[in-house]
């Protein structure tokens, strides 16, 4: 009996210290929020860079859609921005299930090299590891946006019976944004 009264004892003991612990603690006033930082925009650290809105990006996946329309070709179309992260995408009527994956890893391709993705199919031949890099696809269908010379997106097209008319399309999406 007394073992039993002494662990209810200690059990008590420990759930008040506990209970008075948390107590204190909520009672505590909370610590003051840091000052913002605010950066010099006239700092050499800092780069200030362009992207595509996503009107943009839409306009040039719809432009890019349309031209393989025209062709009655069934295509699905990828826009990615600069750091490879998915914009749009959509996927015409009739798009093999396999094209909307492969739209999306042609345009990261495309501004991850900033090339098209053609030409960079080219270099595995002297450097055929570059296709181990996750995330990319070296087939024809990818053009890179530029502005001011950087790259700022990449436009991806897959499911046209050839890359070079993958490839075409995209082209037409980009320079959609130019008009």
């Amino acid at each position: 009996m007394k073992k039993i009264l002494f662990g209810a004892t200690a059990a008590a003991v420990i759930a008040a210290g506990t209970f008075g612990a948390v107590s204190a603690n909520a009672s505590a006033p909370a610590a003051a929020p840091a000052a913002a930082i605010t950066a010099d925009a006239g700092n050499a650290d800092l780069r200030q860079s362009t992207h595509l809105t996503i009107e943009a990006a839409t306009k040039a996946a719809q432009a890019t859609l349309d031209a393989a329309e025209k062709e009655n070709q069934r295509v699905s179309v990828a826009v990615v921005d600069r750091n490879g992260n998915t914009v749009v995408t959509l996927r015409g009527d009739g798009a093999g299930p396999q094209s909307y994956e492969s739209a999306v890893k042609k345009a990261y391709t495309a501004v991850s090299w900033n090339a098209p993705t053609s030409e960079l199919a080219k270099r595995l031949t002297n450097a055929p590891t570059l296709k181990d890099i996750p995330g990319t696809l070296f087939l024809a269908g990818g053009a890179p946006v530029t502005a001011k010379g950087a790259p700022i997106a990449g436009i991806g097209v897959a499911g046209a019976p050839s890359g070079d008319l993958d490839e075409k399309f995209a082209q037409a999406g980009a320079a959609s944004l130019g008009k």
